[in-house]
């Protein structure tokens, strides 16, 4: 069956992680994607190795460009716009990521295009938003996480802020506050022929992120430092290394998940002090102490027959032959350009009528770019000349 997004056409002008990320989850679940992408100015995303092949394919152009046909198109040249008019008519969604004022100055902004389309929905993806004071202000994911407040309470006390091992602004906020955007003003268009225009921004996203610490902040309470908060580090939940030089992470705040931990560790007499004790700093070296005494592996032979919120922190390469990530699904095999196979992780939605629709990893900028205009009505000579003049550069 096709996916639930099947009839939904999206012009995806993105580039590096956060857009292209979100247009791969939709056409993951079935949408169109037809990306837009300059012939001349790569994409930093397709210059990261490893490669794939002799055609220089990368492992992120092939994974964020799954499923999805590609052009190019000099954006400064008014025939692209006109091309882009073109396509507006079978298109229901336009997704864009660049700094504010870009598509404008190109004329290819909201405005501009909804008069060709009323029905348009339009996604503005920035770091800082289309308003505001830092609208043009040039950032990355560990910007956003600094302006939000977020890394303020995270990690030590003695070591600052953490370092984050993944995108948390770019994916957790920007990708998917674009596809939950979209897919609104989807339904809204459903209900009312309306479409609208939707500003996306990576920090506003990690505002929203503190939402518990936001909640009390608001109400008069005190914001918490590093390591004075439930969940980080002001109390026994925490990561906690091993005699191996491994870690686990423990997670139980619950009283039956701490006393089976007390239990599992042989201290049943730190119950009564709960998760939290007052002496907190003591209670948590004996821990500490406790837990460099054996080895991950021998932990957890003993956690794994007790239900007591502990699991180990496991290497990338241990999850992608994890029994849990095999089970769930959550590595694809997908066909590439040229022939042979690649594997990717894969979408974790998971729905009970319709099925993800991955179709082949992504491909090199520009590949559908005379098959697309020949859809529009063009003929192979005026292909030729627009090669000739430049516009795909």
């Amino acid at each position: 069956m096709a996916g639930p997004l099947n009839g939904l056409r999206i012009l995806d002008f993105t580039t590096l992680l956060p857009g292209p990320y979100a247009t791969m989850c939709m056409a993951d679940m079935g949408a169109r994607v037809l990306r837009i992408v300059s012939g001349v100015r790569p994409d930093m995303a397709s210059l990261a190795p490893p490669y794939l092949d002799d055609s220089n394919l990368s492992f992120a152009t092939a994974f964020l460009g799954r499923g999805k046909r590609c052009m190019t198109l000099n954006l400064k040249d008014e025939r692209a716009v006109r091309i882009v008019h073109q396509l507006l008519v079978r298109h229901d969604v336009v997704v864009e990521q660049f700094r504010p004022g870009v598509m404008a100055k190109l004329g290819l902004d909201y405005g501009s295009l909804k008069k060709i389309n009323p029905a348009l929905v339009y996604c503005s993806l920035s770091g800082y938003g289309q308003t505001g004071p830092l609208k043009d202000r040039a950032g990355h994911d560990i910007n956003y996480l600094a302006r939000s407040g977020l890394m303020s309470y995270s990690g030590r006390k003695d070591s600052g802020p953490p370092l984050m091992g993944m995108q948390v602004a770019d994916v957790a906020s920007g990708s998917h506050n674009a596809i939950i955007g979209i897919l609104a003003a989807v339904v809204h268009r459903q209900a009312t022929g309306e479409g609208q225009h939707i500003d996306i921004s990576m920090t506003d996203g990690c505002v929203a992120f503190n939402a518990l610490v936001g909640c009390s902040v608001l109400a008069g309470e005190k914001a918490p430092g590093r390591e004075e908060f439930l969940l980080n580090g002001g109390t026994l939940y925490d990561f906690y290394e091993t005699a191996d030089g491994r870690h686990l992470s423990f997670g139980g705040l619950e009283p039956n998940f701490f006393s089976a931990f007390c239990e599992a560790i042989g201290r049943p007499d730190l119950v009564a002090g709960g998760v939290a004790p007052q002496n907190l700093d003591a209670v948590k070296e004996e821990v500490r102490e406790i837990l460099r005494s054996r080895s991950l592996a021998e932990w957890m032979s003993i956690f794994n027959k007790t239900d007591a919120c502990v699991e180990p922190v496991l290497t990338l390469d241990e999850v992608l032959k994890d029994s849990h990530v095999k089970d769930r699904g959550l590595v694809v095999d997908l066909e590439l350009p040229r022939g042979g196979r690649v594997r990717q992780l894969a979408n974790p939605i998971k729905f009970s009528r319709t099925s993800q629709n991955y179709g082949k990893a992504g491909v090199q900028a520009g590949t559908h770019t005379r098959e697309v205009l020949r859809e529009l009505g063009y003929e192979d000579n005026q292909i030729d000349e627009f090669d000739e003049t430049g516009l795909f550069s």
